[in-house]
């Protein structure tokens, strides 16, 4: 057992809706109040997708190297499909077309990648209306769907005790009025054009549960809610990254490779 305290990235509420962007954080409005929590290993619990909000599954990709993200794009991300059919009893997996590269601060690799660094303020990916809209225009065309929901899959790459850990506030423990609107923005490196969608940060509550996986292996893999049409299972999951106290000063920087996709079941 691994558990820790650590600072996790609360918001607070104020006048002016937040915002935070992709690349260029020294725009974010983000009006952060963290607060120190214990943060358990989950290693140590049965959590489940749909009541949870998140699961730690083994899978081994055939793909050597997971930071060559034209590979993972060939091949890792039928994988991952496949991985979320059968993890899900889904009748069909819409993958988003990319992999997402995410580098501690002391890597120094941040600046070669769009939308590479550790969030270090608590959200959820996508604001309920938002992934609703997302899941409808992705569904297959000619398919009537009973049942949407989104996932993310997280690996570290690095191995060994993490530096900037990812931290699972469990869906339960969270209050609707927890959640703060906010835009997410992305600017993308190459210079097209800005786009953006609804998000929300996270409000601090001392109801919260916070989990982390101790001492991931690249073949583990989080896998995550994000949305979900069903009100009778979790709906989203709030996450951010922290530091990690049991990490010394060799520690290995964090590389971790976020997959995501849409599950959709039919009548």
């Amino acid at each position: 057992m691994k558990d820790v305290k650590a600072a996790i990235g609360y918001s607070e509420r104020t006048e002016q809706k937040p915002y935070f962007y992709a690349n260029a954080h020294e725009k974010d409005f983000v009006p952060l109040k963290p607060a120190e929590v214990t943060i358990r290993d989950a290693r140590d619990i049965d959590a489940g997708l749909d009541r949870e909000g998140f699961a730690l599954v083994e899978h081994k990709s055939a793909v050597a190297d997971l930071t060559d993200l034209d590979q993972v794009a060939n091949v890792h991300r039928s994988e991952i499909a496949d991985l979320l059919e059968r993890l899900t009893g889904c009748d069909e997996v819409v993958m988003t077309p990319m992999g997402i590269l995410r580098f501690s601060e002391k890597s120094g690799a941040n600046a070669e990648h769009d939308n590479s660094h550790p969030a270090r303020f608590v959200h959820v990916d996508m604001s309920k209306e938002a992934a609703r809209a997302m899941r409808d225009r992705g569904a297959p065309e000619g398919k009537t769907p009973v049942r949407s929901a989104q996932y993310n899959v997280w690996r570290s790459l690095a191995g060994g005790t993490q530096d900037v850990p990812l931290g699972l506030c469990a869906y339960p423990s969270v209050a609707e009025e927890d959640l703060i609107e906010c835009d997410a923005i992305f600017d993308p490196l190459d210079g097209s054009p800005e786009w953006s969608f609804g998000n929300y940060l996270l409000a601090a509550n001392p109801t919260h549960e916070w989990f982390y996986y101790s001492d991931m292996r690249p073949d583990e893999a989080i896998v995550f809610k994000t949305s979900e049409s069903d009100p009778a299972r979790a709906q989203l999951m709030p996450h951010g990254a922290f530091d990690n106290p049991l990490a010394g000063p060799d520690a290995p920087p964090r590389v971790s490779l976020e997959m995501r996709g849409t599950c959709y079941w039919y009548e």
